[in-house]
Formats: structure tokens, C-alpha cells, sequence
């Protein structure tokens, strides 16, 4: 959840930290704070509740000097945000500090031995017990940091990243992870330090990504090392990162998430290139063409994923099920790793995660892994830890996604969903060559089409001037729309605080109907497809009881145009890529309620990017 950021070189760590954790504010944003070894050998600790331009007024009139610092944005599990909460921790002497990324299950039994040993606590965190504990362990057994930071981990149970300083040795920086994503980048006599790359990149496209376990030794006028809990070097694998900078600016959008919106065409081109050759009808994915056996074979597929990254796999299986006659489950992954499920050596899992680092699907690709089956990963951040750990994989190209809501990922997911289900169907001769062809056709215009969906904006935006003080929301589809709806509502749950449901049309009956009056605002995507009469029929329902209806419907609809209180009209094409189309407008329409609201959409309350704990 939360962000790290370190440095240490030649410059003015300041601006440096604080620009990182800009960068990576979408990780967290209850608190930030930042350690610093000053040019006086002080090591000065500035910490605030609230954002990182919090942080930066606090420190207007504190000694921000130093060359070596370690900078945190925080997203709360252990102690409520606070400046007392807030990272970087002091040890007891002030010697040392340390940030934090994850949980320390095992934090209150460290906590209560360290108390009895007489160890003073500042704060509730679990993050303050590591770094006592580092600093209890130097002190009675007299070791260096490094070799005190291995004892204190080989002793924790939980997840981190970490990086601690000691301001009796100005020239070092140790970090360590596990289960939490960690990058180390190299310049010119410097040293980086970072949750994700785009802190980094600005200065070195050279990093290293931690692997579990890891520890990374930083010290100036050195090469990196890395070592195990153990204390044995690890293999550097240097690599580079391509990331264009523009990506993580607004670029004159009032707000991340509008500028991601409105990047989907060219996401999707970028997605799609060297995949979906319309020249050719062909579909081509390396992960197919490599493991094509092991994917062929499988007896069934099992989706694994969180959030909108599970809607994305709702998609997928109507898609692989209907081109592929394979049968699919899609499970939540906080679900899936703790009930004790049936995998075998015949299972195909694919975990699809924007980040690569969410938690839950990580441990239930450990789990699916254990078991023998083969694993398939779907990702945008290349590096990730998922990528890493499964056995092949589609990136989705879509580049950073710094609103917290997800928007360009998901169509980026359902994208390679599609194109994997185009490959396999292809591959197992279970799709006609016709019906190939169209599909490949249509996906190729796809970028084009949200291209005509994006100039509804300014009307989108008029349209949720009128819903802004509405309570509930009812998002209703079927089949292929289904997912969209969840996905539409959980939009604008997350963004603007309005309580929505996602339902099967046809389930409106058994029980929700029960609400809808006319204050209540109902979605319903009805494009023209195999659903449209049965769709029209749960308008007409809810209709009758006075239910407030926006129709998401297809160009020259005059049917349920005539019944539906507002309608948004979609470019024509097949049913099974509707998806893509009818998410553009459901995004739009919750960016704008929470804009009327007043709302910070970029940053929505008690939310994070990338969820790396439980």
C-alpha cells in the first residue's frame, strides 16, 4: 500500500524524496514524512498527517539538508494516520529510522518482549517494533546494521519493504523485502530506492527488482550488493525501464483519472500492437505460441483476482467459455487462497493484477503453484512480482495508471482476456474461420470507436450535475454486460461515496426491485444484442415504479430511446467487445458525480493503488 523512497549520492536528497513520493502518492496518502542525515550528521525526522504537500509546508522552516534520506506516504493498517503514526520511525536512541511498507503479523508479541526488556514506544504502529528490535539487536549482541537487520527479519512474520538508516553511518542505506514490491535503481554514484520505478526514472533507467528475501546493501562510492536473510550475495540482474515521463503528468487534465480515460484509444493501439494483425486476420500472443501445449491441454481455467481486475475476469470467462469451450471459474483471490480449493496439474490459473503486487493474488498463485497447475499471468507493471513468479504472461501495455480507479487497465485487461481467448479458440479449432476474422476485425476498431464514445464527455458531464446528491445507484446488464455493471457501480462507490449495486438484470426482480423509486437512479446497459428484448422488459419493470432510467444503448436505438429518462448512445460492434465500449461512459459518468461532489477523484478516501497487504 504505501509508498517508499530513498537516496543517496551527491545531490540534495530533499527535493528528490519529495518529488519520489509525489510519484507514488497513489500508494497512500494518510500521512508522509521523511528521514534525512543532515550536513551536521543529525538524523532530523519530519513527519505530518495528510498528503505530501502537507509534508512540504511542515518542512519549510526545518533542516532539510543531507545527501542520503528515506521519504514515506502512508495508507494506515496498524495505528490511525497521525503524525505520531506517520513514517519514517525513530529507534529509541534516534540513531536509527525506518519506513515501512506492509504488516508485521507477529508486531504485538516483538512488541511486548522488547517493553519488558525496557524499550520505550512512540507510536501503535507495528513498523516502530522493527526498528527497535534492530537497534536492540546492535546494541546487545554489538553487530552492524546489515547483520542486525537480517537476526530482525529472520524473527518476523508478515510482509515488507523496508529501508532503514543509521546516522552513525551517513554513507548507507539498507533495504529489504518480502511479499511487498521493492526497486533499486543505479545512476552515476547514486543510488535510488523506490515501491514501483516511477520514482526513478527520471534520473536512471537502470534498476533492480528485490526478490523475496532479499536485503539491498546502498553504500556511496560502492556497487550495489544484495544479500539473503542469510547473508548469502545474490546475483544482480540489472535491467532497464522505458517509461515515458509525460505518462506520469496530468498533461493539462484537471485529474488523473479524466487524462486515463481519455488515453484508453491509444492504450488499447499500444496493447494490441504486434497482437492483433488485422492485415492478416491473426491474432498472435508469445505466451501461446511458447506454451501452447500446457494451455491446450488444460482441463480448466481458474481466474484469480481483486476489485476491477476481477470484473475484467468475469469478461474473460463468458469469452473463453463461448470461443474456446472451456470451462472457467473466477474466483476472488482473498477468497480462493483460504478455502482449501480443488487445483490440479490439469488447471490453467491466470491471475490478472494492474500492479503486479496485490497480495491476495500473489499468495493464491504461491498456492495454485504448490498444487502443479500452470500459471498465467496478466499485468501492467513489468517487473511486478507477479510477472515473476508465474510461469508466462500477457502485459497489458497501458501504461502508468495513477488514478486510484481503475480505467485504462481494466479495458486493457479485457483486451488481452480477448486476444488470449482469439489465440487458444484458433489454436483448438473451436471457433470458425469467419467468425475469427470479424472478431479480429471489429477488436482492430475498437481504439477508434471509444475515440467517438470520448465526445460524449461534455454531455456525460451535464448529465451528472442531476445525480450529484443521489444516495443509491442501481447498475443493471446481462451476459457480456453483467461485469460492466459491477464494474460501473464499484466506479462510484470508490470515487464519489454514492452506494451502487452491480446486478444481472433479471435478478432485479428478487429483491432489489424493493428499492427503486423515484429517487432511484437505475443504469442499464441495453445495447442491441441477444439480451435486448429481456433487457427492455426490466426497464419497463422498472419504470413502473417510477425508477429514474439511463439507457446505455446502441446507435439508432429508437425503442428503449423513447422509454429510458436519458440515453447514451454506443458505436455498433459485437456483442462479445460491447464491454470495451459501455465501460467508457460508466467511468465517465462517476468521474464527473464525484467532480460535482467536490470530491479529490485522483485520490478517493481510505483507498490505495496497489493493495500489497491483507
Amino acid at each position: 500500500m504505501c509508498g517508499i523512497v530513498g537516496y543517496l549520492g551527491r545531490k540534495d536528497a530533499f527535493p528528490i524524496l519529495i518529488k519520489g513520493l509525489r510519484r507514488l502518492e497513489y500508494r497512500g496518502y494518510d500521512s508522509a514524512g521523511v528521514a534525512l542525515i543532515n550536513d551536521d550528521g543529525n538524523l532530523n525526522v519530519c513527519k505530518t498527517k495528510g498528503k505530501v504537500d502537507n509534508l512540504v509546508e511542515y518542512c519549510n522552516d526545518k533542516n532539510v539538508s543531507g545527501t542520503v534520506g528515506i521519504a514515506h506516504t502512508r495508507w494506515a493498517t496498524h495505528g490511525e494516520p497521525s503524525a505520531v503514526n506517520a513514517h519514517p520511525h525513530y529507534s529509541e536512541s534516534k540513531n536509527l529510522a525506518i519506513i515501512h511498507n506492509g504488516i508485521i503479523e507477529n508486531y504485538a508479541d516483538l512488541k511486548d518482549k522488547l517493553q519488558a526488556k525496557g524499550v520505550k514506544f512512540r507510536s501503535d504502529t507495528d513498523t516502530e517494533v522493527l526498528v527497535q528490535l534492530v537497534e536492540y539487536i546492535m546494541d546487545r549482541k554489538e553487530l552492524d546494521l546489515l547483520t542486525a537487520v537480517q537476526v530482525a527479519l529472520y524473527q518476523v512474520i508478515g510482509a515488507y519493504a523496508i529501508a532503514i538508516v543509521d546516522k552513525r553511518h551517513p554513507d548507507q542505506i539498507i533495504a529489504a523485502r518480502k511479499q511487498s514490491p521493492l526497486v533499486v535503481g543505479i545512476g552515476d554514484d547514486e543510488f535510488f530506492l523506490g515501491s514501483d520505478a516511477s520514482p526513478i526514472v527520471e534520473y536512471t533507467d537502470k534498476v533492480v527488482y528485490l526478490e523475496d528475501g532479499n536485503i539491498a546493501v546502498l553504500k556511496r562510492g560502492e556497487d550495489l550488493k544484495v544479500v539473503s536473510i542469510l547473508g548469502e550475495e545474490q546475483e544482480l540482474v540489472v535491467k532497464k525501464v522505458d517509461i515515458n515521463l509525460g505518462q506520469l503528468e496530468k498533461g493539462g487534465f484537471p485529474h488523473f483519472m479524466l487524462k486515463e480515460i481519455f488515453e484508453q484509444p491509444d492504450c488499447l493501439t499500444n496493447c494490441m500492437r504486434g497482437r492483433v494483425n488485422v492485415d492478416t486476420d491473426n491474432v498472435v500472443l508469445s505466451a501461446v505460441i511458447d506454451y501452447k501445449q500446457q494451455l491446450l491441454k488444460a482441463k480448466r481455467f481458474i481466474i484469480v483476482a481483486c476489485g476491477t481486475s476481477w470484473h475484467a475476469g468475469l469478461i474473460g470467462k463468458q469469452m473463453i467459455e463461448q470461443l474456446c469451450r472451456i470451462p472457467v471459474e473466477v474466483e476472488y483471490a482473498s477468497e480462493f487462497r483460504y478455502r482449501n480449493p480443488v487445483i490440479t496439474k490439469e488447471d490453467v490459473v491466470i491471475a490478472i493484477s494492474q500492479s503486479g503486487e496485490t497480495a491476495d493474488t500473489l499468495a493464491a498463485v504461491q498456492l495454485a503453484k504448490e498444487a502443479g497447475a500452470f500459471i498465467y499471468g496478466i499485468c501492467n507493471a513489468i517487473g511486478s512480482s507477479i510477472p515473476r513468479a508465474t510461469d508466462t504472461g500477457s502485459y497489458i501495455h497501458v501504461g502508468p495508471e495513477i488514478g486510484v480507479a481503475s480505467t485504462k487497465a481494466f479495458t486493457g485487461q479485457v483486451t488481452v482476456l480477448t486476444m488470449l481467448a482469439l489465440a487458444l479458440a484458433k489454436e483448438k479449432g473451436t471457433i470458425s474461420s469467419d467468425d475469427y476474422m470479424h472478431i479480429v476485425k471489429e477488436l482492430h476498431e475498437i481504439p477508434a470507436k471509444i475515440k467517438e464514445v470520448l465526445k460524449l464527455n461534455d454531455r456525460i458531464a451535464d448529465l451528472s450535475r442531476t445525480f450529484t446528491y443521489a444516495r443509491n445507484f442501481l447498475y443493471l446488464g446481462r451476459g457480456f454486460s453483467y461485469p460492466v455493471a459491477l464494474e460501473g457501480a464499484l466506479k462510484l462507490k470508490e470515487i464519489s461515496y454514492i452506494h451502487a449495486e452491480g446486478y444481472p438484470a433479471a435478478e432485479m426482480k428478487h429483491g432489489p426491485i424493493a428499492l427503486i423509486d423515484s429517487d432511484m437512479p437505475v443504469v442499464v446497459i441495453a445495447t442491441h444484442n441477444g439480451m435486448y428484448e429481456k433487457v427492455l422488459s426490466n426497464i419497463q419493470e422498472v419504470k413502473a415504479r417510477k425508477g429514474k432510467v439511463i439507457a446505455i444503448v446502441s446507435q439508432g436505438d429508437d425503442t428503449i430511446s423513447r422509454i429510458a429518462d436519458e440515453v447514451i448512445a454506443l458505436p455498433d460492434t459485437i456483442e462479445c467487445l460491447e464491454p470495451l465500449l459501455a465501460t467508457i461512459p460508466l467511468q465517465m459518468l462517476a468521474y464527473h458525480v464525484a467532480v460535482c461532489k467536490g470530491l479529490n477523484v485522483d485520490q478517493p478516501r481510505n483507498l490505495a493503488k496497489s493493495v500489497t497487504v491483507e
